[in-house]
């Protein structure tokens, strides 16, 4: 029996990665993990009342697009956050962002681009949802580094112009998982200036953008908006799970040009798995509700100020601008995280298993990846293990 060869050399997926790597091993202490990315503040405790009131629509089959009630509460969201406005028609709910930056791709990307392969672009690190896209649709990933010398946000303009003329889509995370970088307006308005002279979209999961230190981080809808730029050149993609500590109800929104819309609808209505009606009641309230976001900005701005005391003088240390990672650098990311579990008990990402080698060098290979996820005094005692083990 054949099988497809376009998965067929994807390497295992991270965590099954580090649980190869570590659960042979005995921890040397209180086990704490910091490496998935699942918040652990409280959920809103108002939206276990918005669910009860809603049970009954389980007896429904969902809307397809998102119910108009959550449509208007992401376009008032829109509003009230980026100061643009983006009709209805031109939004529409996920059953998590990671089905949308997978779908967008499949119903957007075309089958030739400048007549020959599309190259879909990724930045190095990423979230490696983008990669299995490119797979999936018989594009070129492409993989740009995201390092200390281009700001941790990939250089795409860096590019041969053959190269980039083949470009169907460009992803790009902002605030960035790893590494906590922003983009500011100038990046932004650099890359859609690129897009329009290249002709490609540009998928921006905005996934962290609720989680910042100082600054909310500027999206693209507003410098998108202030540039005039074709409203069809840009997606953005929306969630709650970080934004209001809600990753089990797999929830988020894409937003687009009118006809980017029409086609991701249409591919989810032959194949997609729309949000429970109650769920979309659920989601509705939260992205109508600021007060519990500023809440949980709270805790984490009070965890960058934990991690900034316990690194403080480290060589490398770099602060997160925004989100809730701190990407740290060590000699072999494998080996340091195989030392800190067997040795104290804390649990972390190896860098590599988020990059892709390219030239012969993979950008994560120097790095591990902790979550700031736990209450701030497990995570200060996580922290000083940490350092105490890998940096003393």
């Amino acid at each position: 029996m054949d099988y497809p060869e376009r998965f067929a050399h994807l390497p295992d997926y991270a965590f099954p990665r580090l649980r190869a790597l570590l659960d042979a091993h005995s921890p040397g202490g209180t086990p704490i993990a910091m490496t998935i990315g699942e918040p652990r503040h409280a959920m809103p405790p108002f939206l276990a009342e918005v669910l009860n009131d809603a049970l009954d629509g389980f007896a429904r089959y969902p809307s397809n697009d998102g119910t108009p009630a959550l449509l208007q509460a992401i376009s008032d969201w829109i509003a009230r956050r980026y100061d643009v406005t983006v009709p209805i028609d031109r939004l529409m709910v996920l059953n998590g962002t990671r089905e949308g930056l997978f779908n967008a791709a499949l119903a957007l990307c075309p089958e030739r681009k400048a007549g020959a392969q599309p190259v879909v672009l990724t930045p190095n690190p990423f979230y490696q949802v983008y990669a299995v896209a490119a797979l999936a649709v018989g594009a070129e990933p492409t993989y740009v580094s995201a390092t200390a010398e281009t700001g941790h946000l990939p250089d795409y303009a860096a590019l041969p112009a053959e190269v980039l003329d083949r470009v169907a889509i460009a992803y790009l995370c902002s605030p960035a998982n790893p590494q906590g970088s922003v983009a500011d307006r100038a990046y932004w308005r650099d890359l859609l200036a690129l897009a329009e002279k290249h002709d490609f979209r540009i998928f921006a999961d905005e996934c962290y953008s609720e989680i910042w230190r100082d600054t909310p981080p500027p999206g693209i809808l507003e410098v998108a908006a202030e540039v005039g730029a074709d409203p069809e050149r840009v997606l953005a993609f929306h969630s709650l799970s970080k934004r209001s500590n809600l990753p089990g109800l797999r929830s988020g929104f894409v937003a687009g040009g009118p006809e980017s819309i029409r086609r991701i609808r249409q591919l989810r209505s032959y194949a997609g798995a729309p949000l429970p009606e109650p769920l979309q009641a659920v989601a509705a309230a939260a992205w109508a509700d600021e007060a519990h976001v500023e809440a949980s900005r709270a805790l984490y701005q009070e965890k960058y100020a934990i991690a900034d005391e316990v690194f403080a003088g480290l060589n490398g240390y770099m602060a997160p601008q925004a989100g809730f990672f701190l990407w740290l650098p060590v000699e072999d990311g494998e080996a340091a995280a195989l030392k800190l579990w067997r040795e104290t008990g804390v649990r972390v990402l190896p860098g590599a298993y988020l990059s892709r080698e390219t030239g012969r060098q993979n950008p994560g290979q120097g790095f591990i990846r902790a979550a700031l996820v736990a209450p701030p005094d497990e995570m200060r005692a996580a922290l000083t293990r940490l350092r105490g083990c890998l940096y003393s």
